[in-house]
């Protein structure tokens, strides 16, 4: 198959080459953005981050944003060295810079800094934290939905890394990237600890049975800020919404399946192992969320 795409895809905008990027308190041009060899993030993978989406000027459920972001880092021990508002003045610092108000994402970087040797041991890190932040103009551009192989890489246990951590360690999803890839398809979906559908290696997971929604019991999937707003307007709106355990049987028998993710809103899912999910395309359940879903950015924006 030479037509593989990725929940990321979006369409080229020459805008992107001359972008600003935020590092440590400076707007650098991308040639000259760049951080330390000895950077614990390029060392270790050690440190967290954020996906946001700009809508109409505003960075879109900024406040749950910032309470994952913070959380994460307390769980790991990192000060980001500054307050919200100071991550809030950054972010619109970024965004004035490079003229954004709309169809733009940013990536948020914290790691734990520089350090004077390169080994593990966080107190290695005697300068930091470092923070960068890159945002691009995006449109998201997908042909036709995802194909989804089911992959051996699992959502593990919290007590090894928690998968609901949004950290810079990110293996496990790139060779289940790898595997999927190696399989013909998109992306990976990913099964938990006790064999039950997850989520996939970059996005949260959703299949739609006979009317009702289903998604993963958060055990051991990504805190996923797109994925609680779908659970969130799904009940608001009367429609059937159930966190719980399910199976590929039940999976491959569904009549719908979508992706979530701060950059793609809701993305269908046209195959999985091969087996075509219901008609293959956009469902008139996924629609009508997508719809919920694009009102209440409307309003959060607003």
């Amino acid at each position: 198959m030479t037509d593989k795409i990725t929940t990321h895809q979006a369409e080229d905008d020459a805008r992107n080459e001359s972008i600003l990027i935020w590092v440590n308190g400076a707007l650098k041009p991308r040639a000259e953005a760049v951080v330390s060899v000895y950077d614990s993030g390029f060392l270790l993978g050690d440190g967290v981050w954020e996906g946001l989406r700009l809508y109409d000027g505003r960075w879109a459920f900024l406040d749950d944003h910032l309470d994952r972001l913070f959380e994460a880092a307390k769980a790991i021990d990192l000060d980001i060295g500054m307050d919200r508002a100071g991550v809030v003045a950054a972010l619109e610092d970024v965004r004035q810079a490079n003229g954004m108000e709309t169809d733009a994402h940013a990536r948020l970087m914290v790691t734990r800094g520089t350090k004077i040797r390169p080994f593990q041991h966080p107190s290695l890190s005697r300068s930091g934290p470092t923070m960068v932040i890159i945002a691009e103009h995006s449109q998201p551009k997908l042909p036709r939905p995802v194909r989804l192989a089911t992959v051996p890489q699992i959502r593990g246990l919290p007590m090894s890394q928690d998968p609901k951590l949004n950290s810079h360690s990110k293996l496990n999803c790139v060779l289940a990237a790898v595997q999927a890839e190696k399989a013909g398809a998109d992306e990976a979906l990913m099964l938990d600890a006790h064999g039950f559908v997850n989520t996939t290696n970059a996005c949260n997971f959703f299949i739609v049975r006979k009317g009702e929604v289903w998604t993963s019991t958060g055990d051991y999937c990504m805190n996923g800020i797109t994925r609680q707003k779908v659970i969130d307007v799904c009940r608001a709106d009367g429609i059937p919404m159930f966190e719980k355990n399910f199976s590929l049987v039940e999976t491959y028998g569904a009549d719908e399946a979508f992706l979530t993710g701060t950059f793609g809103a809701q993305t269908p899912v046209g195959e999985i192992d091969g087996r075509v999910i219901g008609a293959g395309d956009l469902g008139p359940v996924t629609e009508r969320i997508r719809a919920l879903y694009k009102d209440l950015i409307a309003r959060d924006v607003a």
